[in-house]
């Protein structure tokens, strides 16, 4: 067996099985020193420092040579031997034969067999490794940081063992660990999240419930924060009673601080009623079982005329075969035929992608092929469904499909895909319309209490007319539930005397059939629900909720709901999820068709005014929750009518504005097209918090260009200025820096005509930024300067601490440290008056830096360790790999290879996860620890945002 060397609990030998005596506690510490660096040279210098601190005896040199024949004595006959080589020494032992090599090697193991049983077991293995407190009784500031290294990925490791317990349904052994762990660490919202999902899994909804709310008061008395937005999701969770929190081989721990893996489950429900299509079925059932022994993606690409039931059918078969893919769903509609918006961009869909499968938006790329590449990178190798509904054309398909296989792809469109076919290798599956049998069977299983026999004539001629469409079939069928009394006869007779055609859809007799199906159920409609529904057709889409619903038709809510069941009974809305509501781009169509014959131009306008209003007046509300400092443009009242909502906090806002993104979209287009400029600038401008902070640069990027010609139109300097800025920030996010360059110039100018101080200060602070990251450092740096002053003379807080902040770190870039510290302290110092945490986490980083090149290394460290607290709990991941960069840079400089081994390697952890740009450097350091790697000062840094 040989030697074993232990180090996490009491430094220990053991020679088969026995304790070996390796002398005193110091000599004890140089063998430790030594083990958790085994097979790898530690020069003397770094050595000593290990040992003795900066309590270095004055002859530590000599004293470290006794210590090491000593030991080589101790460990004679074990087969281990101290090597001295290459300016220093060398424990010349198998990793495996040291405690923290193996846990380490094990740990890792553990992640990468994912989170079944034996990652559970590997998880068991690594952590049984711990005797006690690692290096116990070591007492020097290697040991100590290393034993906080040590104990935080003990304590993560312990998390992620839970994870997988959880996963695999032991929620009730599990709850005993969680409450202690949940008291011991008690704003930890990790562990909050794994008891509180540990206790509803045990029926335990409300303690679980009122966990959160310790957590959430003493969050807010102890650091002023809020619980982060994965915790409040669980919250949410769990109040609604979330079907898939009960299934614990699916559910999600959302857990802050890390990056969740969830299993996504996004498929819409399957049809209730459905007939026929075996021949289809069992053809996408061939092309499953194919699935099991290719390399590339499974694709099928199910084609037919609108309203025939491609959906259906794929809907159907997944539900059938849900057991195939144990990874999860990924649905999206991509709306290629949709009447009222465009079809969903590529990269619209690849970021809904990301998002349900656990990526932070902080870590999230900004480049769209980069946000592409991670979507294929998180689906290799998964046994994954994905769903691309309404496809337009294999263009907008092509960027959605995954790389590798595993994965199965159902593609619904009323294109055939010859392309898709051709050169993706699709299997086609062609969609006819139903049989006439299959039609009346399918009429009947909706109708229930009608049957065939009643009248068969009337039956058949009614079943005749929907032409052999579901769609169709289903309004048909909800229209004579509605009317029991009416018999079948005068139904068939008033079906078929409808004459109208969409002749926006080609298809023969088949989109007359459609159109006359729809007319028939809508002139049974209500005034007041028909009016709603032609209004349904002015809204851009792709769904909308009960608010702006009743905004859209200039009524109170509780009006505007019974007109909702009613379309809602005769299928001419769908509830696609609580509270949101959807029209088929058939239906939508038709819709907008009746606006427009039915209702007078000043009726559509007034519409159109009000619902672009109430998304307006919302947005606004909701930025002002997400980012209290920012500075608001004045709105007019709301016009009557328009409703529009108060979210209750942050978290309410970012769900807003979450589920409305799509929506918001099209209502910048819709204000535009409907000559309310005003409104689409307005509009714009309240959508930058939100997309700076979740990382849709692209759709900030593409807002902010209608928002300029908007401003041109109107002829406002001020507003083409703002739409300017927000480019400039949007370009400069996403490294187009010439191009944020010029639009920054052109804000600058404006705004100086303008004679605005405050908003030249915020674009002067915009040119420092970009000039820093084109390395124009003195530029940067008066830029920043002239910031500052306009800021002081306006007496603006929130933007003097940036200022503060910028002029410190371009001070630092060109070298002058000092000058660093004065002004990074003062902006922690403003920042923490006015409760600004996120720009209080970039300062301590500032200060971090220019103590480390002044060689205040323990203070580097402090202010570092300051920095990683705020910003891990905004779970911003992008600055945590910063700032871990630079803590790995100080312990290098510090001569704590250890250290700066640790740091530099949850460095890549999070790089690799988020995509980071500069994960290339970022492994190179770790791979190669060089002191001079350390001063590269031409990074942009977060701070000169």
């Amino acid at each position: 067996m040989g030697a074993r060397f232990g180090v996490l609990g009491a430094i220990t030998v053991w020679r088969d099985g026995t304790p070996v005596d390796v002398g005193h506690a110091r000599q004890r510490l140089v063998l430790a020193a030594l083990a958790v660096d085994a097979g790898r040279v530690v020069p003397t210098g770094p050595l000593v420092d290990r040992v003795w601190g900066v309590r270095v005896p004055r002859r530590g040199r000599e004293a470290l040579y006794a210590y090491v024949s000593r030991l080589r004595q101790a460990l004679a006959g074990t087969g281990v031997e101290l090597v001295r080589e290459q300016g220093g020494y060398r424990l010349a032992a198998e990793t495996d034969a040291v405690d923290v090599l193996r846990f380490r090697e094990t740990a890792g193991r553990a992640r990468a067999a994912g989170r079944g049983e034996e990652a559970a077991a590997l998880w068991e293995t690594a952590l049984g490794l711990w005797r006690g407190e690692a290096f116990a009784g070591a007492d020097t500031p290697w040991f100590n940081a290393e034993r906080s290294v040590l104990e935080a990925e003990r304590f993560t490791g312990q998390l992620d063992l839970m994870d997988v317990r959880l996963r695999l349904g032991q929620h009730s052994r599990a709850l005993p660990e969680l409450a202690a762990r949940a008291e011991a660490h008690p704003l930890d919202e990790r562990v909050a999240g794994q008891l509180m999902l540990a206790l509803y899994r045990c029926g335990r909804q409300t303690e679980a419930l009122e966990h959160h709310e310790r957590i959430r008061r003493r969050l807010a008395e102890e650091t002023g924060l809020d619980p982060s937005p994965p915790l409040e999701r669980l919250r949410r969770r769990i109040l609604t009673a979330d079907p898939a929190l009960d299934l614990a081989p699916a559910a999600a721990v959302m857990t802050p601080g890390r990056r969740p893996q969830p299993v996504p489950q996004q498929l819409p429900a399957p049809p209730v009623t459905f007939v026929g299509r075996e021949r289809e079925l069992a053809a996408l059932d061939e092309l499953c079982e194919a699935a099991d022994g290719e390399g590339t993606p499974v694709i099928a690409a199910i084609s037919g005329v609108g309203g025939v039931g491609k959906t259906w059918l794929a809907l159907r078969w997944v539900h059938r075969n849900l057991p195939r893919f144990p990874d999860g769903q990924l649905y999206v509609n991509l709306r290629g035929f949709a009447p009222a918006a465009g079809p969903v961009p590529a990269a619209a869909a690849v970021r809904g992608f990301l998002d349900a499968l656990g990526v932070d938006p902080q870590e999230m790329p900004a480049d769209p092929e980069a946000q592409a590449g991670l979507y294929r990178s998180l689906v290799a190798d998964r046994r994954m469904l994905i769903m691309l509904d309404n496809a337009r054309d294999a263009d907008q398909v092509r960027p959605l499909l995954p790389g590798m296989g595993g994965c199965v792809v159902l593609v619904t469109s009323r294109d055939r895909l010859t392309g898709l076919v051709a050169a993706n290798g699709a299997r086609p599956c062609a969609v006819d319309p139903l049989t006439d049998g299959e039609a009346r069977l399918l009429l009947e299983r909706h109708l229930r209490r009608v049957r065939r026999t009643d009248d068969p004539k009337a039956f058949d001629a009614i079943a005749a007319a929907c032409a052999g469409l579901p769609l169709a079939l289903a309004v048909v069928a909800a229209r004579v539930a509605v009317t029991p009394r009416f018999p079948l006869r005068t139904l068939a007779t008033e079906l078929h005397d409808t004459q109208l055609g969409l002749d926006v859809f080609s298809g023969g007799d088949t989109a007359t059939d459609v159109r006359a199906v729809f007319s028939w159920s809508y002139h049974a409609l209500g005034t007041g629900a028909a009016r709603l529904f032609r209004l349904l057709g002015l809204h851009p889409g792709p769904d909308i909720c009960l608010p702006a619903m009743a905004g859209l038709a200039g009524l109170p809510v509780s009006r505007v709901r019974p007109l909702l069941a009613e379309l809602a009974r005769v299928h001419l809305v769908d509830e696609v999820t609580p509270g949101r509501y959807t029209l088929h781009d058939l239906l939508r169509a038709y819709a907008a068709e009746l606006a427009h014959a039915v209702d007078s131009e000043a009726d559509r306008s007034a519409a159109r005014h009000r619902v672009v209003e109430h998304y307006l007046h919302t947005a606004d509300s909701a930025a002002g929750l997400l980012d209290p400092h920012r500075d608001r443009v004045p709105l007019p009242p709301a016009v009557s009518g328009a409703g529009p909502q108060e979210p209750a906090d942050q978290a309410a806002a970012l769900g807003w504005f979450t589920a409305e993104h799509a929506v918001l979209l099209g209502v910048v287009d819709l204000a535009t097209g409907a000559g309310l400029d005003a409104g689409a600038w307005r509009l714009a401008r309240n959508l930058e918090t939100y997309f700076d902070y979740r990382g849709h640069w692209h759709d900030w990027a593409a807002v902010q260009r209608i928002a300029l010609g908007a401003a041109q139109r109107l002829g406002d300097p001020a507003w083409q200025a703002g739409a300017h800025r927000g480019l400039g920030n949007c370009h400069t996010q996403m490294g187009r820096l010439d191009e944020g360059h010029r639009h920054f110039r052109h804000a600058l100018d404006l705004y100086e005509r303008l004679g605005d101080p405050v908003r030249q200060a915020h674009v002067h602070r915009g040119l420092g930024w970009v000039c820093g990251r084109l390395g124009r450092h003195r530029d940067a740096l008066g830029h920043s300067e002239r910031a500052l002053t306009l800021y002081r003379q306006a007496g603006h807080r929130a933007g003097e601490a940036l200022a503060l902040n910028n002029v410190g770190w371009v001070h630092a870039v060109l070298g002058d440290y000092r000058r660093t510290l004065d002004y990074c302290a003062q902006a922690v110092s403003v920042n923490q008056e006015i409760e600004d945490r996120h720009a209080e986490a970039g300062a301590w980083d500032s200060l971090g830096y220019a103590h480390h090149h002044l060689a205040e290394y323990p203070a580097a460290v402090t202010c570092y360790a300051r920095a990683l607290r705020l910003v891990r709990g905004f779970g911003d991941r992008y600055n945590e790999t910063e700032i871990l960069n630079h803590l790995g840079d100080t312990h290098l400089a510090a001569g704590d290879l250890d250290a700066a081994r640790g740091a530099r390697c949850q460095a890549l952890e999070i790089a690799l996860e988020i995509g980071h740009p500069d994960t290339d450097e970022l492994r190179a350091k770790r791979d190669d620890l060089d002191p001079a790697g350390s001063d590269d000062l031409g990074a942009p840094h977060p701070a000169m945002r």
